[in-house]
């Protein structure tokens, strides 16, 4: 089964083929099928919402089943920012690194720095408007400081999952992959293709 990756992230097209190695199906990125350049706007107001209608829109555009996520750090001293709007926050003139020091910045001082990361995935088929949704949390609090570990992306940086003292930007790969978000609603996902793939799609997504 073949699933195009709709996103232009390249840490998030590298996690999941690590996430995804043992699913039954073929990651494909935008660029192996002629959408390198195609970004979708994320105009919804949560993340179902934008991870189902980015995989709807790479799934009618490549003519192939699409895979979409939309993830995000919710702080809970922010009540719940920046949520959907992670990858925007404070603006597009800011790298990962500045949005990371915007965070720490505004929370400077506050005592409860509990957050925790959200994922929702979304599967699209191509003549199909139902797709298949799966969500995963890793709960966790805001470090002090944005840490020099190089493992991981976006705010991995400056988040500690409940039950480590390591930022996702410092813990090893394979724990990530056990405990983070992303890795929750993967495999909820997984069971969600196995079925899929055994019942051969004689039925739609």
């Amino acid at each position: 089964m073949e699933i195009v990756l709709g996103t232009t992230n390249a840490g998030k097209l590298k996690e999941y083929r690590e996430l995804l190695a043992d699913a039954p199906v073929t990651l494909l990125s935008l660029a192996d099928v002629g959408l390198a350049d195609m970004d979708v706007e994320e105009t919804g107001e949560t993340f179902t919402a934008n991870a189902r209608l980015k995989a709807r829109a790479y799934a009618e555009s490549s003519g192939k089943f699409a895979l979409a996520d939309d993830s995000g750090l919710c702080v809970d001293a922010l009540n719940g920012a920046p949520g959907v709007y992670s990858a925007r926050y404070g603006g597009g003139s800011l790298d990962a690194s500045g949005r990371c020091r915007k965070l720490l910045g505004e929370i400077e001082g506050v005592e409860d720095r509990s957050a925790h990361f959200a994922c929702v995935i979304a599967v699209a088929h191509p003549q199909q408007e139902t797709c298949l949704i799966a969500q995963g949390i890793c709960e966790g609090t805001i470090a002090q400081e944005e840490s020099k570990g190089t493992k991981g992306f976006s705010y991995d940086p400056i988040f500690i999952p409940n039950g480590y003292d390591l930022t996702f930007g410092d813990l090893d790969v394979e724990i990530k992959h056990q405990i983070s978000h992303r890795a929750v609603a993967t495999r909820k996902l997984v069971l969600m293709l196995q079925a899929f793939v055994a019942d051969e799609g004689k039925d739609g997504l």
